[in-house]
């Protein structure tokens, strides 16, 4: 992706009343249910688990004092997302905005929204915030745009901390116990856990270690069947792995790594390190259980856990005695090459932010997400108030205080005071000022000081100062990457859609079954006779073609 620039919005008093009173420039209430205030009242769904704000948060009404519209989220609870999309299609009504998740197909094809093609031109934010190619890939068959992708879009320099993505994780206290060893592959990780496990069965208070749990809810079943491709040295492509060198697309499914991994996991199990509840447990379970401190490693996303159970973590107090998450970069031998994290953008074309036939202000809607791309409220939805959530030193650098991230972490303050609109557009890497982050978490120096000791203790024996450097970084491998882009859009239409639906429907089924197997041969064998039924070739044929397509398009723009 492109390097870009803020464009900055500087509000007067006069033009705060300004905006309040007209909707950012649109005759008052037109087309749009407006509070007492004047301020323009949106509603948005978005497919996936999260938290709900009060009514009343203090930051969601600056935003909405400063823009003139507000947006209540509502999200996932209790279906997966294509039953939630599903259902809104059976009653045709929407919310104004929407993000379907795997359903956003379903609400395309249903005529659910609104193509933005003949809009986008009309605020610079949301121009500016792709390229023309990355415009493009968002193009649906019918040639239209119906979503913006929120993610993965970085603002001038990336300054990467966190490790956002996939990782095998471990507590720092098992790495403390051992003297901080170097932990690069699959076999040294579990020997580790199997052996501080032994030395120290429980927590301080008695409480039983659970040495490693696996999280198999749902969609979130990556956390168990993906490995095998990281493990090999590949990025993320997500439902296979791509060559490379001879640009050909290969199953991770049934390589050599894929049948050492399971045996692994498979031999672990038996030795009652692995968490029994792994293949039956939700992932409410999952993260109360994490929120114990009592687990000593899984494989997951950061954002599937960071921003609930490490919270909780810290808010116990938990972290200070070593329960806290490192993610390491393991691989299935020493050999090979660490690619767990890529830097630069990713641009997922799959899904994203899209606006509803309901909607009755269009440019309303718009409007409010261009003013959310705004140097001055992008600020407030990550970074919060000045001197409230966050001080400025004398250079110019943000930076917040124990107090300031303690409260910025409990769950009431949460609800009542933070507002970042989490899936709406955003950025990551860094403001104009060439100085802060565009987020407290890309900051590195707020990164470190907001660590605990436990945790700078591991950075400092591994010489590093982010979970970046512990887990090593890579450029994205080619124009085609991610894959997974492409494959969460298929359906069983094709071919290889069907394919690809029946291998989730038996990696689900029979993949708990082979780590449970009292014989891994025979449960292998088993596993590879239904898998192979389900004609994955078709599946790979299919990606291969999008592959090239890709290929293709990106050799078209670099010889415009």
């Amino acid at each position: 992706m492109k390097l870009k620039k803020f464009s900055a919005l500087v509000l007067s008093a006069a033009m705060i009343m300004s905006v309040a009173a007209t909707g950012c420039g649109k005759e008052k209430g037109k087309d749009a249910s407006t509070n007492k205030d004047g301020v323009k009242e949106f509603t948005a769904f978005f497919a996936v688990p999260g938290t709900e704000i009060n009514d009343d948060n203090e930051i969601q009404k600056i935003i909405a004092d400063k823009t003139g519209a507000k947006v209540k989220e509502t999200w996932l609870t209790g279906q997966t997302a294509e039953e939630a999309v599903g259902t809104l299609i059976a009653g045709g009504e929407y919310p104004d905005f929407i993000d379907g998740g795997d359903g956003m197909k379903q609400l395309y094809d249903a005529g659910a929204l609104v193509a933005l093609d003949d809009y986008i031109d009309k605020y610079p934010n949301i121009k500016d915030f792709y390229t023309e190619q990355e415009w493009d890939n968002l193009r649906q068959d019918d040639g239209h745009i119906y979503w913006i992708q929120q993610f993965g879009n970085i603002l001038n320099e990336e300054k990467a901390t966190t490790h956002n993505d996939e990782a095998f994780w471990i507590q720092t206290r098992v790495l403390e116990w051992a003297g901080f060893p170097k932990i690069k592959t699959m076999d040294q990780y579990f020997d580790l856990i199997e052996r501080y496990n032994e030395a120290n069965p429980t927590m301080e208070d008695g409480t039983k270690n659970i040495p490693y749990t696996i999280l198999c809810d749902d969609w979130r079943y990556f956390c168990l069947e993906n490995a095998p491709e990281f493990l090999d040295g590949y990025p993320n492509d997500g439902s296979c792995i791509v060559d490379p060198e001879t640009k050909k697309v290969i199953d991770y499914n049934t390589t050599d790594t894929a049948k050492k991994y399971f045996g692994k996991l498979n031999e672990e199990y038996k030795k009652g390190i692995i968490d029994p509840e792994s293949f039956t447990q939700t992932y409410d379970e999952y993260i109360a259980k994490l929120s114990t401190g009592r687990v000593l490693g899984m494989i997951d996303q950061w954002w599937d856990f960071a921003y609930t159970a490490r919270d909780s973590l810290k808010q116990q107090g938990l972290d200070k005695k070593g329960c806290d998450y490192i993610p390491l970069p393991i691989t299935i031998d020493e050999s090979v090459e660490s690619k767990w994290h890529c830097s630069g953008g990713v641009q997922n074309v799959a899904s994203g932010l899209g606006i509803t036939t309901s909607c009755k202000d269009v440019e309303g809607a718009l409007q409010f997400i261009n003013d959310l791309l705004n140097e001055d409220i992008h600020t407030l939805r990550f970074w919060g108030v000045k001197d409230t959530d966050y001080k400025v030193d004398e250079n110019g650098e943000y930076g917040r205080t124990p107090e300031m991230r303690t409260k910025c972490a409990e769950t009431e303050y949460k609800a009542s005071h933070v507002c970042t609109y989490s899936y709406f557009p955003q950025y990551n890497g860094t403001f104009n000022d060439g100085i802060n982050a565009t987020k407290p978490e890309g900051q590195p120096k707020e990164f470190y000081d907001g660590l605990s000791d436990n945790v700078k203790a591991v950075m400092d024996a591994y010489g590093a100062k982010t979970y970046v450097d512990l887990v090593g970084t890579c450029e994205a491998p080619g124009p085609w990457y991610p894959m997974y882009s492409y494959s969460n859009n298929m359906t069983t239409s094709t071919e290889g859609g069907t394919a690809w639906t029946k291998m989730g429907e038996i990696k689900h089924e029979y993949l708990p079954k082979v780590v449970m197997a009292k014989d891994f041969e025979k449960g292998w064998e088993d596993y590879m006779k239904v898998y192979n039924k389900c004609n994955p070739q078709a599946f790979i044929d299919e990606m291969q073609v999008e592959l090239d397509r890709r290929l293709e398009v990106a050799a078209k723009y670099e010889n415009q």
